[in-house]
């Protein structure tokens, strides 16, 4: 992974491809190509139609490199300032981008001049799209507003300033044409509808939003910003679904994969989601390309034979003589498997490894190790959701087998709760997890009653004690008159 800090992601559609978990492995992506930009990449966007064209905003420009060209094929220059949000239309023949000057531009693709200029804005403008009739652009700017504009009058059709600080995200309705989401540094997500001309819905994401994105069905809504990724349910009322934390800093943009069933997020940590065309800040643009069957064929076979196992045992056997010096060579320590997966913060395949049989029936404690270690970096209910019946149904085992262990009760039981909250509305689903989990509540059941019954024996011993130490009190102060008289009769 190069070491720079990414600023905006996209995963580069094939038509008709279907995205697989071998599709999006990183190593079936050939070594980057890396085009030098003139400045910060600010926008990375695909054209919807083929060959999927892309506009790279950096700059003063937007350039338009060929889906395999390291050129560009077409460039706009006709910007005074920083040039942001460069964007397609949904045909790809237009193209409409912002700038720090205030002013919006609209280009033919076939072309170089601006085909319109909207004016408006009072500082910069981040945000531009088109909405999904085509006919009008929605932009968002630094002055606290978001306006709609029509491009055949480039007349601004309305004004809209519900944010109170920069707009920086934004993503309109590919469904309904009056409909757009826009996210701010005053930490809110909100949902404007043009037939009313105010926002319908305000989402709390806590933190200045960065992105949003709304999935093809549009009833989900995805929301970056800080360390957080956030999915808000719509037709819910923008009820939060899910909160995701595995960045360790903030996180700059999201995308979906071609077919909807991927989300990719980057972040300043300097980390990217298998994506295949990355912006730097430094001005660099990283492109990769997945590798052909062929191509990985012709690699494994041109790989070098491994040594013979002669090779390894070699002088194993050999003795040394009485007056021989020995040299002892330090012995190196390697990470255990579910070691080097906490390593690079892959929580659910920890836990998946330190569930193995041989670990969780031999090794209990290290099952428990792990599960206090996700603890501790607050990830373990990332990792227990999620999962599907074989996987759960390894857990309630575990749990059923070692619950009561007093070394291992605490942790557990903290399990325990954590998989009901998250799966006691759809375990009905599975014959074979709900009952393993009444048997879990019938367990834990009678082991509070015995803990119950625990109690009211020490209260009863309690008791007992209590009324045996006056007596001994009442002896040790009646001793002295008994000496005094023996003292008497002995003068």
């Amino acid at each position: 992974m190069a070491s720079f800090k990414p600023t905006k992601v996209q995963f580069l559609p094939k038509l008709g491809e279907k995205v697989t978990e071998e599709t999006l492995y990183w190593k079936n992506y050939k070594s980057p190509v890396q085009i030098k930009e003139f400045g910060a990449i600010t926008k990375i966007d695909f054209s919807p139609l083929p060959p999927h064209n892309y506009a790279v905003t950096a700059s003063t420009r937007i350039h338009i490199y060929g889906p395999h060209s390291q050129e560009p094929i077409r460039s706009f220059t006709r910007f005074r300032d920083t040039a942001y949000g460069g964007s397609f239309r949904g045909d790809g023949k237009l193209l409409v981008a912002g700038s720090e000057e205030g002013i919006i531009r609209l280009f033919d693709i076939s072309g170089r001049v601006a085909l319109r200029q909207f004016a408006g804005h009072s500082k910069a403008v981040h945000m531009t799209s088109f909405l999904s009739d085509g006919f009008r652009v929605v932009s968002g700017s630094d002055d606290l507003s978001c306006r709609v504009w029509d491009v055949p009058s480039a007349v601004e059709l309305s004004s809209l300033t519900e944010h109170t600080d920069y707009v920086r995200a934004l993503a309109p309705s590919k469904l309904n044409p009056d409909l757009f989401v826009t996210g701010s540094y005053d930490h809110t997500v909100k949902v404007f509808d043009m037939r009313s001309g105010s926002s319908v819905m305000t989402m709390q994401h806590g933190h200045p939003v960065e992105c949003v994105l709304l999935y093809p069905s549009e009833a989900l809504l995805v929301s970056t910003g800080g360390r957080y990724v956030k999915v808000w349910d719509l037709l819910k009322g923008g009820q939060e679904l899910v909160s995701l934390k595995n960045h360790h800093k903030t996180v700059t943009c999201a995308c979906l994969s071609s077919v909807g069933n991927k989300l990719l997020t980057g972040s300043l940590d300097r980390c990217v989601c298998m994506s295949l065309a990355v912006g730097m800040t430094n001005g660099v643009l990283s492109v990769r390309h997945r590798r052909h069957q062929k191509d990985k064929e012709t690699l494994t076979s041109r790989r070098r034979r491994g040594p013979s196992y002669q090779v390894f045992v070699k002088g194993k056997n050999f003795v040394p003589r009485q007056d021989d010096f020995l040299v002892s060579k330090p012995v190196k320590q390697y990470l255990r498997k579910y070691d080097k997966q906490l390593k690079s913060f892959e929580v659910s395949k920890a836990l998946d490894t330190a569930l193995q049989t041989w670990t969780r029936t031999s090794k209990p404690d290290v099952t428990v190790a792990v599960i206090i270690e996700l603890n501790r970096r607050g990830t373990l209910k990332n990792a227990l959701a999620g999962r599907n019946e074989e996987s759960l149904t390894k857990i309630l085992n575990f749990l059923l087998k070692h619950i009561f262990d007093p070394r291992f009760s605490r942790p557990l039981l903290m399990v325990g709760d954590i998989v009901l909250d998250l799966y006691q509305q759809v375990f009905h689903e599975s014959p074979v997890v709900e009952r393993l989990l009444q048997r879990l509540m019938e367990v834990l059941g009678r082991e509070a009653e015995l803990q119950q019954e625990l109690l009211q024996v020490l209260g009863i011993m309690d008791t007992l004690f209590a009324s045996l130490t006056p007596r001994k009190e009442v002896m040790a102060h009646a001793a002295p008159p008994v000496a005094q008289e023996s003292q008497l009769q002995a003068a």
